[in-house]
């Protein structure tokens, strides 16, 4: 489908690039001719990630150990790639979120998911916006976001939230930064099943006819996803700006996702609540 060199002489930096679907992106890239870097806070499973690309790929893998929640951690990151060579892309992939009555949300746990969701892809995208244009230098931002940013999400709204905040980051910097050579775009998967979002998001008993509520009866394969972004941030692309692109199968049409939830009892919750307290 894409032509051999689509992505060649593309350095690019995915956050959360160490497993799921930032890896997949990862990888594909690396088929694609970029060069990667990815971060993440835990400097081992970078290491086994971007030793398993090298293998598989041959591609050039760099790995940068990062808490992205830290602003002054991503300016050293950013300082540190740009010796080297400067990005030609970011991918904001680093997010977290799980299920929750929100009565139930104390302020520490709203802000571990805004920290990393919202701040951190604001964050990034400032720093290699600002060094972009100091130099003249054309980039582009891709985020993945949510669904939730159309239908609104229950039970996972600091999610919600923060995915609707890139949103409208994406939206204003495409008009504020697209005169500079800067394109922003954004991509809302639906169920694209993951060890680490599973976990979080499908506990046991969720799953139950998942499938059959997408349009299509199926979840996505990591590989589809991977090939939208690879097409959104080529130059292929160049004229896509500002506009979030769904892959879910048409599921957002058919609901948000959240529903079977409404039905859940006080013991249910109880549980759910029990279980991420000991992870």
């Amino acid at each position: 489908m894409f032509e051999t060199g689509l992505l060649k002489n593309k350095r690019i930096l995915v956050t959360g690039g160490g497993s799921g679907l930032g890896a997949a992106m990862g990888r594909r890239f690396l088929t694609l001719g970029a060069e990667l870097v990815i971060c993440g806070r835990k400097r081992d499973r970078l290491e086994a990630t971007a030793t398993e690309m090298r293998a598989q790929t041959g591609g050039k893998v760099t790995t940068s150990a990062c808490d992205i929640r830290d602003g002054a951690a991503v300016d050293a990151m950013m300082d540190a790639i740009w010796r080297e060579a400067p990005l030609d892309i970011l991918v904001n992939n680093a997010a977290a979120t799980f299920i929750a009555q929100s009565e139930h949300l104390s302020f520490r746990a709203a802000d571990a998911i805004l920290a990393p969701t919202l701040h951190g892809a604001m964050y990034c995208t400032l720093a290699a916006g600002k060094r972009w244009i100091d130099a003249r230098h054309k980039g582009v931002v891709l985020s993945i976001l949510s669904t939730s940013t159309i239908t609104g999400r229950a039970f996972t709204v600091p999610s919600a939230m923060a995915k609707s905040a890139v949103l409208a980051m994406t939206k204003s910097l495409a008009v504020e930064w697209g005169p500079k050579g800067i394109r922003t775009v954004a991509i809302a998967p639906g169920a694209f099943p993951t060890s680490g979002a599973s976990g979080q998001l499908r506990p046991e008993g969720r799953d139950e006819g998942w499938t059959a509520r997408n349009p299509l009866g199926r979840t996505g394969d990591h590989s589809e996803l991977a090939d939208l972004a690879s097409f959104l941030v080529s130059d292929r692309a160049a004229y896509i700006n500002g506009e979030m692109v769904v892959i879910d199968g048409g599921a957002h049409l058919r609901s948000s996702g959240a529903e079977d939830l409404l039905q859940w009892s006080d013991a249910q919750w109880a549980a759910q609540r029990a279980a991420r307290s000991k992870s």
